[in-house]
């Protein structure tokens, strides 16, 4: 018996304590990294509180004891899995509008090919596969962009802005039609702000919150773009998810991430594939790569994609005018 009750208490520990950790995170927005990193899995909690729910309320219809610390424990988790339920309700559920009839639609990508691990012959593949006519592309170096113009790219996608760079630094955009008024962000990784037809355009990528103080200047800087210019687009890896305070201030500057939009749910995009040490490969976490849309936009649809080689997964998603 008292081993049956160690095994319980403990497997409720093991579900509560990473959840109520989060929860707090969540809350609070603690600045220091551990917590804004912490943050990145909030969606993980309705697994966590739902688990925890289900074993503590099948220990009371066993025991049939309403006034217990099991009680207290089932209360905590319902009340855990209604906040977080909250909190991801707009990923599944909201209005939709529809593209304006006979609009064009407008297919874009954002892909992190993580600085040389990447596949860069797979990525343009995987770009014309999926007819892309703007691709912004994180942590791409000289060897890499060498690699995608040997696979074709300039016949996919022409039209070019920014430089690779060794290291994490260099974003770059390319598109089919013709990129215009190109202007640099001001982050400490590379950012441009471009315009294409009558659509302006973002592509990011803010500093991870392993830098929490650049991360949170990055964001700020991206900010103020978007409240200047008024994009259309801003795609990249935004190394946060849309639980995060940074990304809840662009939805306040009229920014939606796609899959919101779309009504797509959760599109987990990192550490796809990562191991560390002896340990399996790690499926995707967390959503930290985006497409956000502005007001002009409408979804069409959204979903991620494979990047071999990489730790993240891209995103895709087609959009048209309302």
């Amino acid at each position: 018996m008292r081993a049956r009750v160690v095994v319980f208490w403990l497997a409720l520990a093991v579900l509560l304590v990473p959840a109520v950790l989060v929860t707090t995170a969540r809350l609070v927005e603690p600045g220091t990294g551990f917590w804004i990193q912490l943050e990145a899995f909030t969606p993980l909690c309705l697994v966590l509180y739902a688990a925890a729910l289900l074993v503590a309320s099948a220990r009371l219809v066993v025991r049939r004891r309403r006034r217990s610390a099991t009680t207290a424990v089932a209360v905590l988790a319902a009340l855990g899995l209604g906040v977080h339920c909250w909190w991801f309700a707009p990923m599944v559920s909201g209005a939709n509008p529809p593209p304006a009839e006979g609009a064009e639609t407008l297919t874009v990508m954002t892909a992190n090919i993580a600085q040389g691990d990447g596949d860069p012959f797979e990525l343009v593949r995987v770009a014309s596969r999926e007819r892309v006519d703007l691709l912004v592309v994180e942590e791409i170096t000289a060897a890499e962009l060498a690699d995608m113009e040997r696979a074709g790219l300039d016949d996919l996608l022409p039209h070019r802005v920014g430089e690779p760079r060794s290291g994490s630094s260099a974003t770059m955009v390319f598109a089919r039609a013709e990129l215009a008024a190109a202007e640099p962000t001001d982050t400490w990784l590379d950012g441009w702000v471009v315009t294409m037809g009558d659509l302006v355009v973002v592509a990011t990528h803010p500093q991870a919150p392993t830098e929490p103080d650049l991360w949170r200047s990055d964001h700020a800087a991206l900010l103020d773009v978007v409240r200047d210019r008024h994009p259309d687009l801003v795609l990249g890896d935004l190394n946060a998810t849309v639980d995060h305070a940074p990304l809840r201030a662009l939805a306040d500057a009229g920014l939606r991430d796609a899959a919101e939009v779309a009504n797509a749910g959760w599109q987990p995009t990192w550490p796809a594939g990562r191991r560390w040490g002896m340990l399996p490969p790690v499926p995707p976490l967390a959503g930290i790569d985006h497409v956000l849309v502005g007001p002009r936009l409408a979804v069409v649809s959204v979903r991620t994609v494979g990047l071999p080689g990489s730790d993240h997964r891209g995103v895709v998603a087609e959009v048209a005018r309302k």
